[in-house]
């Protein structure tokens, strides 16, 4: 069909006002022109421009937001001065048939090191502790670190009151944060000030470090010098004992590469045992994003979460981009006569890609402006599910150039296709009313739609699955009873009256089961390798799971009991040379006969059902359960048949009687478990988010297109009713060709996502199957949400009075 320009005179008016702006002439003029003209066509076309403002708003707002997010794990513990000589020590060997690579080492391997090889300038051993701290008559629990003095010269952690170089040089000196000092002493001075520490030890505050930033992976509030270890003899300095943290800075000529090769042997040395186990430094600055391994090499880390959320964030972008270009080719037909006279009275193809792209970049300020808003309002929400801490400098210049260049981009990208393609048009075809065939099987506009929906529908099967994921492993069989069980640590205090404790909870009726051991049962306390067993194959090395109790195990935490009896060290002395496993050790050693067999001198005295232990998206690893009394925790399994309320105020004054210089901090076994799926719950409700927000831009951008095809197809739909059509006819004409893009869009978006989490799923050892069904549901999904956008606005057009439609042609 063709129009005859006669018919349809344009005002000035419809052309975006006087003054239009040609090539050359004054620059000034030309932008005032070019910024009315746009002005114009968006307050002319508020719909379109309400969608093109509220799609670029929130794919803006998403992407900064995933931006902040990548920005912050790019910056981790890259703020230190010294960062690209100091590097981590870790161990590889062989472990369960693979070579595994892991940073907790031995105490006594930093100082053989400095010792051993004038490479290493500097080294500082870092491990954990937890303390409660007494002043006055206020207590504090903190989480410090034990560290080597050099810690403070390695790392840049300024201190804010004190001396870097005698801060941590007495055994009895600690050093604070500003939290820690604010909250243990308000306003007063710390320095020089004694505190208590688990009722035992006192310390000086010799120094106030500057609160750590989260962009780091030390977690302190407080520093201890590792003297205190040794003088306190817990420093347990064998070489066959992991549980620290070794970092060394090299001297600036030194090449990593072959100090690796020297110091590969070092543990093999100083053991004169067969084990194999290589050690090597790798860097700080890579830690983070590139921190895990397989077959002893690093295959990636944080930097597979950085990678995902760029492409989120590309995705979100370009969706909201999308629309824009969809919209406005859609409006062609409406400004092509626009530019036929434009280019008629003297326009060239740049000044009118200049007009259109300038359109965008203003809709873009626009959308940016109520963007930023958005990440404003959001951001402490966003950082709280992604367990980050992200700000914005707001008077950072950098920042607002960074804004400004965010917008231009956006604009830009927006605009690149409708400008271009609005500038092409020939004047005298579209003055003749005659376009280029929008109903061509393949176009551009058809490809973008099928490209938003394709991202849409990806992310819709990935969200299925991931929460999939997380029922599996939350309805995995533990092989415990978590209900009725909680756990206290074990101070001094409770350790030397534990069979007072114990005998007073059982006697009370309180509970019906009391035991001790390294930690509780839904925790992981640590792992061992290197034993050895009757029948081993000498190339074997498994890694146990490592727990230590001395007695009624079994019973309190309430683990199956396949074969054998429970360690009990009171009714059987032997016991401390005793262990149980389980069935997983049971199939990994090969022991047909285990009852009464040894592993590595401990007597195998019963075998327990596999219970998860650990990392719920583990599998079940082997493990050993022996019978040293080196235990940290108390485990009570109450009395069901009384009142939990009472339970635990009887548990609560039993504990503080024996236990009166400390607070009562006992955990629940089922809340602590249900803990361990909190982060996977909040990264599956940021995906929730994002996919929900990429859907709506999508929707959004449909209902757009439909509104102006039904628009454009007025006087079709008035001709259509006439000769009988009915309301259901027509609707299904016109949301026909956009349910077909849809469909094109699952056909290529099901194998894709597929195959992406198939491969994503091979991160989890304990994981679900892909159902054929999440793909079924993820395109039905999509599908039924494009009909209802799109039926609305078809069923608008369809039930409208036809006599009016072709009277207003």
């Amino acid at each position: 069909m063709s129009y005859d320009v006669h018919q349809h005179p344009m005002s000035v008016k419809e052309l975006g006002g006087t003054n239009l702006p040609l090539s050359g002439g004054d620059g000034g003029a030309m932008f005032k022109n070019y910024l009315k003209t746009a002005i114009r066509n968006i307050l002319k076309n508020k719909v379109v421009s309400f969608i093109n403002i509220t799609g670029l708003s929130l794919g803006m707002a998403g992407a900064v937001l995933l931006i902040l997010n990548i920005q912050y794990e790019l910056s981790f513990d890259q703020f230190h001065q010294q960062k690209n000589t100091i590097f981590k020590a870790y161990n590889k060997d062989i472990v369960n048939g693979k070579l595994e690579c892991w940073s907790i080492t031995p105490p006594p391997l930093a100082p053989a090191l400095k010792q051993e090889y004038p490479e290493i300038k500097e080294f500082t051993r870092v491990a954990g502790t937890q303390k409660l701290f007494s002043f006055g008559n206020d207590k504090l629990k903190a989480n410090g670190n034990y560290v080597d003095p050099s810690f403070l010269r390695m790392f840049s952690f300024p201190l804010v009151n004190g001396h870097m170089e005698t801060a941590l040089a007495d055994l009895h000196s600690i050093v604070i944060t500003e939290e820690f000092a604010k909250k243990m002493f308000g306003d007063q001075d710390p320095v020089n000030k004694i505190i208590r520490a688990d009722n035992a030890d006192n310390f000086t505050v010799t120094g106030v470090i500057k609160n750590p930033p989260y962009n780091t992976a030390f977690r302190f509030e407080y520093l201890i010098p590792w003297e205190f270890l040794k003088a306190k003899k817990i420093e347990h300095a064998e070489w066959d004992y992991n549980y620290v943290n070794t970092y060394v800075q090299l001297e600036p000529t030194a090449n990593l590469l072959a100090v690796n090769s020297k110091i590969s042997n070092i543990t093999v040395r100083h053991t004169n045992q067969k084990e194999k186990t290589k050690i090597f430094l790798y860097p700080l600055t890579r830690e983070h994003l590139y921190g895990r391994f397989e077959n002893g090499q690093a295959a990636g880390g944080n930097i597979d979460n950085v990678r995902m959320l760029g492409i989120l964030a590309g995705a979100i972008l370009l969706i909201a981009c999308i629309n824009f270009m969809n919209l406005s080719t859609a409006r062609s037909e409406k400004r092509a006569k626009e530019v036929g006279v434009r280019k008629v009275i003297g326009a060239n193809k740049r000044s009118l890609v200049f007009q259109f792209i300038g359109e965008s970049i203003l809709l873009a300020f626009i959308s940016g402006v109520i963007a930023l808003g958005l990440v404003d309002i959001l951001l402490p929400a966003f950082s709280s599910l992604a367990k980050v801490n992200l700000t914005i400098v707001w008077t950072s210049p950098l920042f607002w150039i960074a804004a400004i260049g965010f917008i231009l981009l956006t604009g830009i990208l927006a605009g690149s296709y409708p400008s271009f393609y609005l500038s092409s048009f020939k004047p005298i075809k579209v003055l003749k009313g005659v376009l280029k065939n929008g109903n061509a099987l393949v176009t551009p506009r058809k490809i973008l739609v099928v490209v938003q929906f394709v991202f849409s529908i990806f992310l819709i099967n990935f969200t299925i699955v991931f929460h999939k994921q997380i029922s599996h492993e939350q309805n995995r069989e533990l092989g415990f009873v978590k209900e009725n069980l909680l756990f206290h640590p074990l101070t001094d205090d409770l350790r030397k009256n534990y069979s007072l404790v114990k005998n007073e909870l059982l006697t009370s009726g309180t509970a019906t089961s009391v035991s001790k051991s390294t930690s509780p049962i839904t925790w992981s306390a640590g792992s061992v390798s290197g034993l050895n067993w009757p029948g081993q194959d000498p190339k074997q090395n498994i890694s146990f799971e490592l727990v230590s109790t001395s007695g009624d195990f079994i019973k309190t935490n309430g683990l199956t009991l396949i074969a054998g009896r429970d360690i009990d060290v009171e009714k059987f002395p032997t016991d401390t040379a005793s262990c149980l496993i389980n069935e997983t050790a049971v199939r990994a050693t090969g022991l047909k006969n285990a009852i009464g067999q040894s592993i590595s001198g401990n007597k195998i005295v019963g075998v327990v059902k596999d219970y998860l232990i650990g990392s719920p998206k583990q599998a079940t690893p082997a493990v050993l359960i022996t019978g040293r009394d080196d235990a940290n925790f108390l485990s009570i399994r109450l009395n069901s048949k009384y009142p939990s309320l009472e339970n635990l105020e009887n548990v609560e004054n039993i504990l503080k009687r024996y236990n009166p210089n400390f607070l009562t901090e006992y955990q629940f076994a089922d809340t602590e478990y249900a803990s361990k799926f909190k982060q996977s719950k909040d990264v599956a409700s940021l995906m929730n988010t994002f996919t929900l927000i990429i859907i709506f831009i999508s929707c959004m951008g449909l209902f757009g297109l439909a509104m102006y095809i039904a628009e454009n197809r007025t006087k079709e739909i008035g001709i259509r009713k006439v000769l009988g059509a009915s309301v259901a006819r027509i609707t299904s004409l016109l949301a026909g060709d956009f349910i077909k893009l849809v469909m094109i869009a699952v056909l290529i978006a099901s194998p894709l996502a597929w195959l992406f989490m198939t491969s994503f799923m091979r991160h989890f050892e304990y994981r679900t199957n892909i159902s054929w069904w999440i793909l079924i549901a993820s395109g039905s999904g999509a599908l039924f949400m494009a009909i209802l956008t799109i039926s609305f606005q078809s069923v608008r057009a369809a039930i409208g009075n036809p006599i009016k439609s072709l009277r207003t042609e």
